[in-house]
């Protein structure tokens, strides 16, 4: 299954109207139920230049397309980073596998 991304204006505000917003050390989630999954990844310039918001923008999708294949019920879902020092793949892998699952939205896992 391959993601698609949101992209328009209005998609963004209705997803942050009335989404449901999970929290996470690293990240907040907003999820909405869709007919189709699609992502997006919000980063404003308070993250730092150019160079490192493209850089958390690249770490949290792959930490997203990793999981997406394993999403139960489709829905758009928006990735918002909390400010911090340092961003690692791991750790936004790890913090979103465990908010989907929380909201029973991943394929549990008991291995």
């Amino acid at each position: 299954m391959k993601y698609l991304r949101l992209k328009r204006k209005k998609d963004f505000s209705k997803i942050v109207k009335s989404g449901k917003r999970i929290y996470a050390p690293s990240l907040t989630i907003v999820i909405f139920p869709a007919k189709q999954t699609k992502m997006a990844v919000c980063v404003g310039k308070k993250y730092g230049k150019s160079v490192e918001r493209n850089r958390i923008k690249r770490l949290l999708r792959e930490a997203f397309r990793t999981q997406e294949g394993e999403i139960v019920s489709p829905c758009h879902i928006l990735l918002i980073p909390k400010v911090a020092e340092k961003y690692e793949y791991g750790v936004f892998w790890r913090d979103i596998g465990k908010l989907l699952r929380r909201e029973k939205l991943l394929e549990t896992q008991n291995a």
